[in-house]
């Protein structure tokens, strides 16, 4: 009999993938889906990576530490998103985060059943957000003059469907302490704060400086929130 852990990490990159087509769908309004998206990635990185963080931490790390974790995320994300190779940086941290979906799935069940779906359901709320998110990194990644190279979307939108899937065999695979992962979650908080703040949003602003993008990004934070609040 298959574990519940691998069956809700296939579900997790089923999730993945149909936010990311979700996003593909609706491709012709570049403002709304950097706004979304954007507005998705700071609300994932303030109301569920760093509350996270500071809570898992709370019996090792002080507050203090976490957050200057956070800062240094930021930084190192502006570091990478001024080299050449920044926006295929931004998708790899995608990359990386669904893996540490899975994983925190994966670990969870090693805990308690209970635990287990309760990690589960909040990753299937916000991995769709994820795919979605993947695809806006590749508009994110071209000049206004050129066309969405959907093929290469496709790709990594592959990828980080089966990214979840990964984790959970790492996290069912392996026994690690649960406060070890703040400080990695602090440091994604930082990441996806700078992805958010300073790429997709101006980008957002810059494809059509209207209301529209703003909006779509205040509907990406309440999504974000919604879905957290009914996963507690």
């Amino acid at each position: 009999m298959i574990p519940t852990a691998y069956i809700l990490g296939v579900a997790a990159g089923m999730s993945t993938g149909l936010g990311g087509l979700l996003a593909m769908r609706f491709n012709r309004r570049t403002d709304l889906l950097l706004g979304l998206t954007g507005g998705c990635v700071v609300g994932l990185a303030l109301m569920d990576l760093l509350p996270e963080a500071l809570e898992e931490g709370a019996s090792r790390f002080t507050s203090t530490f976490l957050a200057g974790v956070m800062a240094m995320g930021f930084g190192l994300y502006l570091l990478l998103h001024r080299c050449p190779a920044g926006p295929v940086a931004g998708r790899a941290s995608l990359l990386v985060h669904s893996v540490m979906d899975g994983l925190g799935i994966g670990l969870a069940f090693q805990l308690s059943d209970r635990t287990g779906w309760l990690v589960a359901a909040a990753v299937l709320g916000h991995d769709m957000a994820d795919g979605a998110n993947m695809i806006g990194l590749t508009a994110l990644g071209r000049t206004t003059a050129q066309p969405i190279q959907w093929q290469q979307s496709y790709r990594w939108l592959l990828a980080n469907a089966c990214a979840p899937l990964t984790g959970v065999v790492i996290g069912q695979a392996f026994h690690v302490e649960a406060a070890g992962f703040s400080v990695l979650l602090a440091l994604f908080a930082g990441g996806f704060l700078y992805i958010g703040t300073a790429e997709l949003l101006p980008r957002s602003r810059a494809a059509n400086p209207g209301l529209a993008g703003g909006m779509a990004s205040v509907a990406g934070l309440a999504f974000m929130a919604v879905i957290l609040h009914l996963t507690q």
